[in-house]
């Protein structure tokens, strides 16, 4: 039963709305997303802002804000803005103690992959490096951006086409990614965060369904 509700404005400080954000929206899976710096060197940070948007074609977005520190654009943005591409990794139990590493402001140029122990490998279609240690990879171009300010915490939107999808086989059966094995981790407000090993089925009213 839900109890007496207590009405805020939007229009207040940003860190208000922020936490009504994180706090609802939950859990929040969590793209690591990987691009190449001006000077060629690799840029890695996850942002939990995320989720898809099409099938066919195959798009994703996620949402950078800008920095609250400085009231720049992060650099993955003008990464995207500048390259044209970027790679989605995934955040799991075995690699987001290191992943919640990459999320350090560290100085430009300073590469992520390797202050967390994280391992980049040449992709196939962009320049961008893949995570060796994400289990799930997407090869992305660049397609579409949504500025909604310039102060800081305003948010992007950026989307992306997926041009090429790289999958572990051991998480995978009759061409299905399993949820056990995938381990995939999200996030929640504050320091929570989320597994994915407490599941329940239920039947759907939908006549077709691709996956059951």
């Amino acid at each position: 039963m839900i109890g007496l509700m207590k009405t805020y404005q939007t229009n207040g400080a940003f860190a208000d709305n922020y936490k009504f954000l994180i706090g609802s929206i939950i859990p929040r899976p969590i793209a690591v997303i990987s691009t190449k710096n001006i000077d060629g060197s690799n840029n890695l940070a996850p942002f939990s802002f995320f989720t898809a948007v099409s099938a066919q074609p195959m798009i994703i977005a996620f949402c950078p804000m800008i920095r609250t520190s400085t009231g720049d654009f992060k650099d993955t943005l003008k990464n995207i803005l500048r390259e044209k591409e970027f790679v989605v990794n995934f955040c799991t139990e075995d690699n987001y103690e290191k992943v919640n590493l990459a999320s350090s402001e560290l100085p430009f140029g300073e590469d992520e992959f390797k202050f967390a122990g994280l391992t980049p490998m040449a992709s196939e279609v962009v320049k961008a490096c893949r995570l060796k240690e994400s289990p799930v990879q997407f090869e992305c171009v660049f397609r579409d951006l949504l500025c909604y300010g310039k102060d800081p915490g305003a948010g992007s939107l950026i989307t992306g086409e997926v041009k090429l999808v790289h999958i572990d086989e051991k998480i995978m059966k009759d061409g299905k990614i399993l949820t056990e094995l995938f381990k995939a981790v999200g996030r929640g407000a504050g320091n929570d965060w989320f597994k994915t090993d407490s599941r329940f089925e239920v039947e759907r009213l939908t006549k077709a369904q691709i996956q059951k």
